[in-house]
């Protein structure tokens, strides 16, 4: 049997229309990937292409390495030449072989977010403009908006026209190009837009790219701005071989500066092209698909399509109103404790990041593992920028932000005075600031202060040579940072747990880089910085974990999940009051769409859930059931709604009998954590290997040789306050304590976490 046999009608039509243009409207769990994936088999096996002239670009890592394994299933031989690659990386490849044209050196420096807010001060210090008029951000949001639609700081200028501020923020611009270039680093944006730049200015450069890339496919075509438009455009432009696949439906990344446009007029770009649907659905069941298609319907600007599945009906969708948003958490994060379901097939999401702290506290209350998506990055952490940037200076010497965040961490007796006078011998010089410090004897009036500056220009010119003659491994490059710049030492030094866990942080940075030289073909430091530069938060999900994921709505977009409870329900947080009141119609149609999305991340089960009451901004608000609840028919809701009433309604009138946090209270002596002891002991398994609930991290437990209490002795908690302990048991690794707490009723804990204490 053929591979394409396996295709419903649509896909194969998709996978065997491989000349001109072609648009793949690719509805949610239609099988985009799997048509991408068989295009590029079609494509070398019964077309006979060059896998070499194959390219296929998507958004994030995990997508291009998903596409990249299924690519290497299909196809016997030649599958390591097809092109796969998120447009970031993409780029990247290009720019580190042709950069040299537009004046930068190729082992250019990637800036992060943090990096950018850095440059952007001195920028502001600079021009003397007052940091309090043009905030960092504020700025680099408006710059990045400007690359987004390719505006160079001589185009800003000239739109800004009579506008001071606007004419302000384009000389800010200005300069901060200037400084990225003088710092030999580009940020994010530049990938992009250096990319375009070169592909038009040097036809010698588009040229080889368009014989390179004879078929281009796209994934997530929704989710590109007019930048990526045109590089697509560019690298299209010969032989018109461009096939993209994306849904307009799910297009919720305005913000970011995609462009819904770019799907709706693909027609009108590319005159000819062909349109194909893919309206099956393989994910959800019957009533969750009828309930989005019954919301998104609401939109006017998309193309009309209609999900549909085999999977038969399924569960109806679940609505529940509560009186307030603690309520509202408390209630789903005990029916996922007691649903019986894997916590990894659970999802909580929401609108906006703040509503996962009433979700988190309760997973803690109930002991339940869960995995924060969307919040501090890995990489954003202190510790690990600070070995990230001794690693960018080695390097890219020309690296200006990297070297003043390391001079003096660890310290080294190197104040600000020292470092000022340095950066003016820089800026008078013409030295970028590592050239300068290697300089440090010719600097006026630093005295002994040279002496200390020379020991680190040695150190690290020492870790350089040993990187590039290949005396070492990049694990074990990082690892001498640690023990020979005094880093290691110092947070040893610290003597607390803020200190150790700073290490083992650290020490997954080296996990990382170990995983990144065994996987690499030709690992090299340039090489692992892109990598982690390039990394996204939802990329570090492990689906081996058994924890319950808790997420925006926007962190959700491309995971699916058996169960699945959307929260916030209500107007004001979701269409959001911005939406609301915005005079942009596309408002509100665009936070319908991430809807629609939310919904369609169910297999199974979907619930919704609303608040009358919840807390924002430091006051009490009261919301009416969202706009989407109500498109949805009733006959496809299961419904528990509160009457309507006055605000001093007491929640305790709303009671449905038949939820698990309405039904009666268990008789003292029974555990509260599931269905039986086992159930619950299976599911902390994360806990007893030492992982804490809710951080990223490895939590260090140290089990007590004794306990100061016993069975029937009084305790306290530091937040349950007092109570009797009823039971301890020996778990292993960790004692697992019950008690009946005064006022909070019986929870069942570990001892190294409870730390309760002797009354």
């Amino acid at each position: 049997m053929s591979i394409y046999e396996s295709l419903n009608p649509m896909q194969r039509e998709a996978v065997l229309s491989t000349e001109g243009p072609l648009l793949v409207l690719a509805g949610a769990g239609s099988g985009k990937t799997r048509v991408l994936t068989h295009r590029v088999a079609y494509l070398i096996g019964e077309k006979g292409v060059s896998p070499w002239n194959i390219m296929a670009i998507t958004f994030t890592n995990k997508a291009a390495g998903e596409m990249r394994e299924r690519v290497d299933r299909l196809v016997e031989h030649g599958a390591e030449a097809v092109w796969v690659s998120t447009f970031h990386s993409s780029c990247v490849r290009i720019l580190r072989r042709h950069i040299t044209y537009l004046g930068y050196d190729t082992n250019f420096t990637i800036y992060d977010g943090d990096d950018q807010k850095t440059l952007m001060k001195q920028v502001l210090k600079t021009l003397e403009m007052d940091p309090k008029q043009y905030r960092e951000r504020a700025v680099l949001a408006k710059i990045s908006s400007a690359k987004d639609k390719l505006l160079t700081p001589d185009e800003m200028e000239k739109q800004a026209g009579a506008d001071y501020r606007a004419r302000q923020e384009a000389r800010i611009y200005r300069e901060y190009q200037d400084q990225l270039k003088k710092n030999n680093a580009l940020d994010f944006d530049d990938l992009i837009v250096k990319t375009v730049e070169l592909l038009s200015r040097f036809p010698e450069v588009r040229d080889y790219y368009q014989e390179r890339f004879r078929y281009i496919m796209v994934d997530e075509y929704q989710d590109t701005n007019y930048a990526q438009f045109q590089l697509v455009s560019l690298l299209a432009g010969k032989y018109k071989n461009l096939c993209v696949v994306g849904d307009d439906d799910q297009s919720i990344y305005k913000f970011r500066g995609a462009d819904i446009r770019n799907i709706l007029d693909f027609e009108e770009a590319f005159p000819g092209a062909k349109v194909i649907k893919l309206e099956q659905n393989y994910r959800s069941t019957g009533h969750i698909l009828d309930a989005a298609n019954d919301v998104i319907r609401n939109n006017q600007g998309r193309k009309e399509k209609k999900l549909w599945t085999e999977n038969g009906e399924g569960d109806k969708v679940r609505f529940r109103q509560f009186d307030q948003a603690y309520e509202e958490a408390d209630a789903v994060v005990k029916e996922i404790r007691d649903s019986g379901c894997s916590y990894r097939d659970c999802a909580v999401l929401y609108r906006t990041n703040a509503q996962s702290r009433l979700f988190e506290e309760k997973c803690l209350l109930y002991n339940i593992p869960y995995r924060l998506v969307g919040g501090v990055n890995f990489y954003q952490r202190k510790e690990i920028k600070d070995i990230l940037a001794y690693l960018k200076t080695i390097a890219n010497g020309r690296d200006d932000l990297a070297v003043l965040r390391i001079i003096n961490v660890p310290k080294r007796g190197i104040g600000a005075a020292s470092i000022s006078k340095a950066e003016i011998f820089a800026s008078a010089n013409g030295y970028s600031m590592y050239d300068a410090l290697a300089r440090a004897k010719a600097i006026p009036s630093l005295g002994k202060t040279a002496e200390k500056i020379q020991k680190f220009v040695d150190l690290i010119e020492d870790f350089r040579e040993k990187e590039r003659s290949g005396q070492c491994s990049l694990k074990e490059l990082i690892e001498d940072v640690l023990t020979r710049s005094g880093y290691q030492a110092e947070l040893e030094a610290e003597g607390d747990v803020e200190g150790e866990t700073r290490l083992e942080n650290i020490e997954e940075l080296i996990n990382k880089a170990a995983s990144y030289e065994n996987s690499s073909d030709e690992p090299s430091l340039g090489e692992f910085l892109e990598e982690v530069a390039l990394v996204a938060d939802v990329d570090r999900m492990e689906d081996s974990e058994d924890r319950v994921t808790l997420m925006t709505l926007h962190s959700a977009k491309g995971l699916e999940f058996d169960n699945v409870w959307l929260c916030g329900m209500e107007d004001g947080l979701f269409p959001s009051m911005m939406a609301i009141a915005s005079d942009d119609p596309d408002g509100v149609e665009e936070e319908r769409r991430l809807c629609y999305v939310g919904i369609t991340r169910a297999r199974k089960r979907l619930t919704l859930t609303a608040a009358r009451q919840r807390m924002i901004k430091g006051e009490t608000r009261w919301s009416k059931v969202s706009r989407f609840v109500e498109e949805i028919p009733d006959g496809l809701l299961e419904s528990s709604r509160l009457t309507p009433t006055s605000p001093n309604r007491s929640s305790a009138a709303f009671h449905d009998p038949d939820l698990p946090w309405n039904r009666p209270a268990r008789p003292a002596g029974v555990s509260s954590f599931g269905k039986g002891g086992n159930a619950y002991a299976s599911r902390t398994a994360s806990f007893s290997s030492g992982t804490a609930p809710g951080f990223g991290k490895a939590f260090s437990v140290t089990k007590a040789d004794r306990l100061e209490y016993g069975e029937g002795d009084r305790v306290s908690h530091i937040k349950f306050g007092e109570g009797t302990v009823k039971e301890i048991k020996d778990g292993g690794k960790d004692y697992e304590v019950t008690v009946e707490f005064d006022k909070a009723g019986q929870k069942r804990m570990f001892a190294s976490f409870a730390k309760l204490k002797k009354i």
